[in-house]
Order: structure tokens, then sequence, then C-alpha cells
């Protein structure tokens, strides 16, 4: 499993155990709640409504009868009360008075029951020991909503329980408030889980995106690609990445010392043995144009070595330079027109046909300089492999955002072993009018100048015949 995976899944995982609990809790104390908010004024009501009673008894006032006729229009009346969201049509609330024995001397809502024995209920029962008397009965048992909170006040007659009035409200619309808030709680808790799931989501990304970052640098250093050190911030993992770039270059620099002195070793060997041989034919007598000969032959060596070193120092500069230090909007087709107009006479000793097919309108951003190093080993790369008489194209175009430049000659092409080498180090083919070879640094130069400009260069063998060699740099 990925690192971003395991973190998300670690986020949920909180996320689920800390939003679990507290909303479950929630809706489990949210019926006990809404019954306290009942339940207290209950406790008032019946309480002032028990001492009125006490006074009338007192005042010997007390008709069970009259206050019976007096109450029975309560619950026919409509009402028209509208509460927040609640609309109350009808009066759902009624009392019944016991005596000290726990017999119903009053009810309002149901007459009949007058003579009742409620001395086992709860409220009665718990009220007449000087207790709080309260309960909750389901008036139908199959329908659990159907339940009836009973608060009940004794009714206390010189310091004695006289008797106990109850107060009895139905809890159905307390079901309805509860069936109402559970629903907001549960979309609420929804919104706000895919909320924390999309910001779980977004701080996994947010956390594994700098490492996927420096995977990539990882890969391709691994690649050899000429890649820059990515962005982190500077939170541990850029301390990481800052470690990386650190250990990359310190094993560059020393693969690159060991490369360049076998390279350099391996080229240097051939023209030192022939500088070898030449000096000790000098020490024996020879005709003077012998000698002559011999000394020419040093002299092209030591300048094929001086030329090899002064390859090597330039393409070392270039391999170690990280980004472009000068970068300025250059016409590419004018830098084109330059470097050949500068190759004019080396062509005209081959007669060669240059056809150009270049803008001046197509810009780059870059170093002038480096791009006409590249564009200068690209054309002489062609006049070297041409035929005397031959025709070079030089062709300027834009395709996908980016400038190709195309150099096309009339040569014998690339051997198919080849193919794959012609931008290695020190590889080079045989020109076909001298059958020498080069350094083998020129093409490698291009494409080191081609990658610091996050362009692409290749060499390949063309439809008709010779090679063409495409460099690609984004407009």
């Amino acid at each position: 499993m990925k690192l971003g995976a395991r973190i998300f899944l670690c986020y949920l995982t909180i996320l689920v155990i800390c939003f679990y609990y507290p909303v479950n809790w929630m809706e489990e104390s949210l019926r006990t709640r809404y019954l306290e908010g009942v339940e207290d004024p209950l406790v008032d009501q019946a309480n002032l409504l028990a001492a009125l009673i006490a006074y009338k008894i007192e005042t010997g006032r007390f008709d069970p009868n009259l206050l019976t006729l007096a109450l029975a229009p309560l619950h026919k009346r409509k009402l028209d009360a509208r509460i927040y969201d609640l609309l109350k049509t009808d009066v759902d609330m009624y009392v019944y008075i016991t005596d000290a024995k726990g017999k119903v001397i009053f009810h309002s809502a149901d007459p009949q029951q007058v003579g009742a024995d409620y001395s086992r209920w709860r409220d009665v029962h718990l009220t007449l020991k000087g207790r709080y008397g309260a309960r909750s009965t389901q008036s139908n048992p199959a329908i659990p909503e159907s339940s009836v909170l009973f608060v009940a006040a004794p009714i206390m007659i010189e310091n004695t329980i006289f008797g106990v009035l109850t107060v009895a409200k139905p809890v159905t619309t307390v079901e309805r408030f509860l069936k109402e808030a559970k629903s907001k709680i549960v979309n609420i808790a929804l919104l706000a889980g895919l909320a924390a799931v999309i910001l779980c989501l977004l701080a996994s990304i947010w956390i594994t995106v700098p490492i996927i970052r420096l995977k990539k640098y990882a890969d391709d250093i691994r690649e050899g690609k000429r890649a820059e050190p990515p962005k982190l911030g500077r939170d541990e993992i850029g301390d990481m990445g800052t470690a990386f770039v650190k250990m990359r270059e310190a094993l560059e620099d020393r693969k690159y010392v060991e490369q360049y002195v076998q390279s350099l070793t391996h080229e240097i060997k051939s023209p030192l043995s022939a500088i070898r041989g030449a000096a000790e034919l000098l020490e024996e007598k020879m005709p003077p144009e012998q000698r002559a000969r011999f000394m020419a032959n040093i002299r092209n060596e030591t300048g094929r070595i001086q030329n090899i070193i002064d390859r090597l120092l330039a393409l070392a500069e270039l391999e170690n330079l990280k980004i472009l230090k000068k970068i300025e909007n250059i016409s590419f087709g004018a830098l084109v027109k330059a470097v050949l107009e500068s190759k004019r006479p080396l062509c005209a000793q081959k007669r060669l046909t240059v056809a150009v097919n270049v803008v001046d309108d197509l810009m780059v951003k870059g170093d002038s300089f480096l791009l006409y190093q590249a564009i200068t080993n690209l054309l002489l790369n062609a006049v070297d492999f041409s035929p005397a008489h031959g025709r070079i194209e030089l062709a300027l175009s834009q395709a996908d955002g980016n400038l190709r430049f195309t150099v096309t000659d009339e040569g014998p092409g690339i051997p198919d072993y080849a193919c794959s080498k012609v931008f290695d180090k020190f590889f080079s083919l045989q020109r076909p009018d001298s059958g020498k070879k080069s350094t083998g640094l020129g093409l490698n130069f291009v494409k080191e100048i081609a990658t610091l400009h996050k362009g692409t260069v290749k060499l390949e063998n063309n439809a008709d015949r010779g090679a063409v060699a495409i460099l690609t740099i984004p407009l």
C-alpha cells in the first residue's frame, strides 16, 4: 500500500472514531435532554396547581365536580399556536388528583377514572411517601411513541399530605422533535464527515506530493537525466531532499572524475604511443625529408591531444552547469544564418550546396553562445560526412510548442551498430574523405546543450540517403 493511501486511511480511521462516539452519545442523550426540558416545567406546574388546590381545600371551596365542569371545554378548544416549526392545535396536558390513599377524586381528561386506585402508580406512590414522584407510561404498548410523562406534587395541608396532584403530558411532540433533530444531526454529521474525508485526502496529497517529487527526482538521476532538485519546502522532507542533492553531487563528482580519467587515458594512449615511436625513430640517422615527416607526425598527435583536452574541459564545464546562467530571447533563425555565414569557406572547399529554409520570427529562451556551438557542431558533422558536391539542408519549423531544427546531409548514413552510440563520449566514425576519426565529443556536447535548454537531439538515417540531425527546443 502506498504511503498516501496509508496516511489517508489513518486519517479516516481517526475521523470515524472521533466522529462516531460523540454523534452516538449525542443521539442517545438527546431524548433525555428533551424530556428534561419537558419535565422541568411540569414540576413547576404540578406544584403550582397543588398549592392552589390545597388553598381551596383549606378554605372549603374545593368541589371536584365543579372543577370537572370548568375544565371540560378545555380539551375541546382549538388552538392555532405557532411554536417555531411546531403548530399546536389542541391542549394535550391533563391533571388528576388522588386522596391520601391513592384513590382518584378528580380527572380532567377522563372523569370515569374517579374512584380508581392509583396508589401503585409510581408518581402517586412516591409522592405519598414524601419523595419526588414521576413516571413515563405508554398509553398504547404497541406504539413506542405513545409515552405519557406524569409528574406529581403533594397537596399539603398543615404540613400533612392530603393527596397528590399529577400533571400528565404526552411526549408525542418530543418524539417529533427527536426525529427531526436526529435527522438534522445525521445530515450535519454526513456533511461534516464528507468535508473531513476531502480534507483528509487533501492532507495526504499535501504530505505525499513532496515525496513523489523526490522519488521522481531520484528516478531521473538513476536514468541519467539532468534533473533539477524539486521544490520541497523547509520541513523534514525538504531537508531530506537537500541531503539527496548533496549525496548525488558527491557520487557524481567521484564517478565523473573516474570516468574522465579512464576516458582521457584511453584516448591519449594512442597518440602518445605514436609520439613515442616517432621520437625513438628520430634518434636514428635518417634523411631530412623522413625526419620532417616524423616531426610533422609528432606535431599532429600533440595537436590531437591538445584538441581532446580542450574539448574535455569545455564539456566538463558544460556538464557541471546545472542550469543556464545566461537566458535571453534568441531568434534561432538568425543564429543559424550566422553559423552558416562563418562556415561558408569550409563548405566551399568541398563544393557543398547548403539549402536554408529558416525564418527569423521563431524565438527561444536560452544561451545564445551555447546554441551557436550546438548548431556549429551539427553543421560541421554534416560537412564531414557529406561527399564533394553534395547537398546539406538546414530547416527550421514549429510543432507542438517546440522549435524543430534539422540538418540533413547526403553522406553514407549511420551504421546500425552505431545508432545507439553516436552521442556517447569519444565515439566517432571514420570520415569518408580522410578515414580519420574526430575526438568523439562534438555530438555529446550538443546533447548536453539540448538538455540544458530542456530540449532533445537525435541523429538518424534519412529516408532517401544520408543522415538527419534533429534538435528540438521549447519555444
